[in-house]
């Protein structure tokens, strides 16, 4: 992979990273679904007047938007409300290995010997950096949140052939105007009082929001489907486990927490075993 595509790559764990650290007193005014669903709403009015109707993949960007967005940030973000920080950063991340089997099964894509052995360093780099998860009493929390990597996993081997076709920002554009409304109807069913939330939040929250629909989906998403069609599925996704990474920084520079030794060794056990996959020469660039 050359370094354009590299730095690409890394600038999604990147934008992300600092959206999960923002997003938590975001959630203090709007719930889980409603959050997303009003990050994505935003994303599709910001991009679809620039884009026609991909009528050819409609029906197809319609199912994965319903499995990858609107079905998965459901279980994903009413899971984290449920259990503690270190405990979901661990889970999340089985979305990296949850992905390669489902590409395995399903694009016939084949990992590596030395691609198992960098997931298998960054895994013991995750576990350093965030400590053993604190699971007890939480099993629904751990459900919801295993539950939604897994559907998120599955939502972007489903979306790369979609990617081989259509640019990034096209498919996300269309993403934000069928998942946005599904999750605020979601919101309204599960959550309740969407109109109360929408309208006694603050400014904080709102600019909570617009970061999460610029800079996480529209470019964020935009360049992670783009990297996704070029690339096969276990060349690009464990480039995810650098979330953890970024997430530390973020909340290094914007919560001024002063974390101890054991989470650099872990950030930098898990940037060398990324940095193994991403620096491999065997795939085009």
């Amino acid at each position: 992979m050359s370094i354009r595509y590299i730095l690409l790559a890394i600038s999604v764990p990147c934008l992300w990273g600092v959206g999960f650290v923002i997003t938590k007193p975001g959630m203090e005014y709007f719930p889980p679904m409603l959050i997303n669903g009003l990050r994505w709403t935003l994303t599709g009015l910001i991009l679809v007047w620039w884009f026609p109707i991909p009528k050819k993949f409609l029906k197809r960007i319609f199912i994965v938007s319903f499995i990858g967005c609107t079905f998965q940030y459901s279980l994903t973000f009413s899971g984290l409300n449920m259990i503690d920080a270190s405990s979901a950063i661990i889970l999340v991340q089985c979305e990296v290995p949850f992905g390669l089997l489902i590409a395995f099964f399903l694009l016939k894509e084949r990992p590596s010997i030395k691609n198992i052995i960098s997931l298998i360093i960054s895994f013991i780099g995750l576990i350093i950096l965030t400590g053993a998860p604190n699971l007890e009493g939480k099993q629904i929390g751990v459900i919801l949140v295993l539950s939604g990597a897994f559907v998120w996993a599955f939502g972007q081997v489903l979306v790369k052939p979609i990617t081989e076709k259509l640019n990034g920002i096209i498919i996300t554009a269309w993403f934000g105007i069928l998942a946005g409304p599904q999750l605020i109807l979601a919101s309204q069913i599960f959550e309740g009082n969407v109109i109360n939330n929408i309208s006694s939040a603050n400014y904080n929250a709102w600019l909570i929001v617009l970061y999460l629909a610029i800079l996480m989906n529209i470019l964020g998403y935009s360049i992670w489907y783009h990297v996704l069609g070029l690339f096969p599925v276990n060349k690009i996704l464990p480039v995810m486990l650098l979330l953890p990474v970024t997430g530390v920084i973020t909340a290094i520079i914007f919560l001024g927490e002063r974390p101890n030794i054991k989470v650099f060794t872990g950030g930098t056990v898990i940037l060398f075993g990324v940095s193994m996959i991403l620096f491999s020469k065997n795939e085009k660039s």
